[in-house]
């Protein structure tokens, strides 16, 4: 039961970003928000996600 306590705080919320929408303006768009696991994912997120405000797929990172 211990256990189950210390994974669950090994677990936060992140928010991503759009690379292009950064890039080409100066607000950014955060347009998703995923859990991530902060004991086996020590670096940051970057995953190919549909951006609404381009409206194309693009890679998408880990907000600061």
């Amino acid at each position: 039961m211990a256990d189950n306590k210390k994974n669950k705080d090994a677990r936060r919320y992140v928010a991503l970003e759009c690379t292009e929408c950064k890039t080409n303006s100066k607000v950014s768009h955060e347009n998703y928000f995923v859990q991530k696991n902060t004991k086996t994912t020590t670096d940051r997120l970057e995953l190919n996600k549909y951006c609404p405000v381009c409206k194309k797929h693009t890679v998408h990172k880990e907000k600061k």
